[in-house]
């Protein structure tokens, strides 16, 4: 939420802005472009794999979601399958941490998480969307079970340090303001015949009934203090019962203010196709999952395995490894195919026999920043104190977003929010920080939003992707430019070997990226393999 120079806005930015409102098909297609976005019908269910000839054999190397996907459907299909993980746990980004729990980022700062029973952090994915039905898939094979996650809550706040003095203001207040101020506009525009050009006399009647409705105008199609309009941004007293009952309207913030405090840009957010409803979370984490689907593999799994060089001929691959945590000599693992998953950043540091086009494919890539800190409180004020039931609440601060828990509603324990979630080049000034520090600030932040914070708070954790040592980054990012030169090299076979994750979709840093990748890879190795 940036500040622009006060003035009235001009034609084009006005419809701009309305562009912003209410163009999120267009909106979504053109991030759908860039390969930032893309819908998921692509999933059709597992891969399903003939008889695979006699002895095939499959080196997966990461056991993260693409690589235990793989795994599994190799599996069953009938493929000997190892996979090597450098961690001592599956899911790779499909990680949640709970109280106990240890961690390391580069540099050797280290945090033990204090969290109590029941609390935890996704410092990775926290939400799947309804329509990414590969991952509800494999959640649901290995029992996983899901619940609804409050992507958008109008009770929660859009917060600017540039606007309203500082104070936070509700969600719905901002979006009822801005929805009727444009609606009046529209309507102005209607009556005056500015848009007699593209909307008949019928239509114009149509639309202004709509408008009417849409931005809860008066009967002359201004908005103004209202029953109607206050129906939407909360009033100034509620309605009640008894003597009490009557509701007084509040008083809507001019349109200037609203727009020149630009909150409007946070509410813009909840349109686009990966935030809309149904959303959802497993229960007890997202690392569940990841956790359930390493159950399921077992044996296959060869965890503290640190892969440092892969080399194929004509006859198979052969990786070498070294153990983490025993140490020793290197070791080696064979197999007829490999499906790689292991992250671009890391990948490109291991020596690797492929041909040139796969090779510039791994070292162009680049993966963005982000970070998250989680922070534990004595008590769930947000909801005591403020109503606040699941959602996010939108900053201009350093910490960007506050996440609610959207479990255990109405508990009189302890809580924790998502204090921060940051993907922006920022986040690297940000994580320069000791851990301690991080929280620090955080609990800072949060406290010009709720300030109950600072008293309630007990421990926190911070987790900076770009300094966890076995991915180096958060999620690919890919350009236009860069997807035309090197996507489909980044996908293609070669030799014996294939690349499989998020960075080989149309759907960066999603876990339903993940899992089309891999079902797509599984398929055409198999193919291979068959015609070998």
């Amino acid at each position: 939420m940036t500040d622009e120079a006060e003035g009235a806005p001009s034609r084009r930015d006005m419809f701009r802005m309305i562009g912003v409102m209410g163009g999120a098909s267009a909106m979504y297609m053109a991030m759908a472009e860039l390969g930032h976005a893309e819908t998921t019908d692509a999933f059709r269910g597992p891969a399903k794999l003939s008889r695979p000839p006699p002895g095939a054999s499959v080196l997966i190397l990461g056991s993260g979601v693409a690589g235990m996907v793989a795994a599994m459907e190799m599996r069953d299909a009938g493929y000997k399958v190892q996979v090597l993980e450098y961690q001592d746990r599956p899911g790779g980004r499909n990680w949640s941490l709970y109280g106990g729990d240890t961690f390391t980022e580069l540099g050797g700062a280290t945090q033990h998480v204090q969290f109590d029973p029941g609390i935890y952090l996704n410092p990775g994915p926290w939400r799947i969307p309804y329509h990414h039905q590969g991952i509800h898939h494999y959640a649901a094979r290995v029992g996983v079970q899901m619940e609804p996650f409050m992507q958008i809550n109008f009770n929660a706040y859009v917060h600017s340090t540039k606007a309203y003095g500082g104070k936070p203001k509700r969600y719905r207040e901002v979006q009822a303001d801005f929805q009727g101020h444009v609606a009046e506009l529209l309507g102005k525009s209607a009556q005056q015949g500015a848009l007699d050009q593209a909307v008949s006399k019928e239509d114009r009647e149509v639309l202004m009934e709509a408008l009417r409705s849409w931005g809860a105008l008066d009967g002359n199609f201004q908005y103004t203090k209202s029953l109607a309009a206050s129906n939407r941004r909360g009033f100034a007293k509620d309605v009640g019962g008894g003597l009490s009952a009557v509701p007084v309207p509040s008083d809507p913030d001019p349109l200037s203010q609203v727009l020149n405090g630009r909150l409007w840009t946070a509410i813009a957010q909840m349109n686009d196709h990966m935030h809309q409803y149904s959303i959802f979370q497993p229960k007890g984490g997202m690392g569940q999952i990841g956790k359930a689907m390493g159950r399921e593999l077992g044996p296959l799994i060869q965890y503290n395995s640190k892969v440092v060089d892969i080399h194929q001929d004509a006859k198979g691959v052969t990786v070498t490894y070294v153990d983490t945590k025993t140490g020793g000599p290197p070791r080696t693992a064979t197999a007829d195919w490999c499906i790689c998953t292991i992250p671009l950043p890391v990948l490109s540091q291991i020596p690797m026999n492929v041909g040139a086009p796969l090779q510039a494919a791994i070292n162009h890539m680049g993966y963005h920043p982000s970070m998250k800190v989680g922070l534990q409180f004595k008590r769930r004020f947000w909801e005591q104190d403020e109503q606040i039931y699941g959602g996010i609440t939108y900053t201009d601060q350093p910490n960007v977003s506050v996440g609610y828990p959207n479990y255990d509603y109405f508990s009189r324990g302890k809580g924790m929010l998502l204090g921060a979630y940051v993907s922006t080049p920022e986040s690297y000034a940000y994580a320069a920080m000791p851990p301690e520090q991080r929280i620090k600030e955080t609990l800072h932040w949060v406290s010009q939003i709720h300030p109950q914070a600072v008293a309630e708070y007990e421990c926190g954790a911070a987790v900076a992707w770009h300094r966890v040592p076995w991915i180096l980054g958060c999620a690919s990012t890919w350009t236009e430019e860069t997807r035309a030169k090197h996507y489909d090299n980044l996908c293609a076979i070669d030799g014996r070997i294939v690349l499989a994750g998020e960075h080989a979709s149309y759907i960066g840093g999603w876990q339903e990226g993940a899992v089309t990748s891999a079902t797509d890879a599984i398929k055409r190795i198999h193919q291979r393999a068959m015609g070998a």
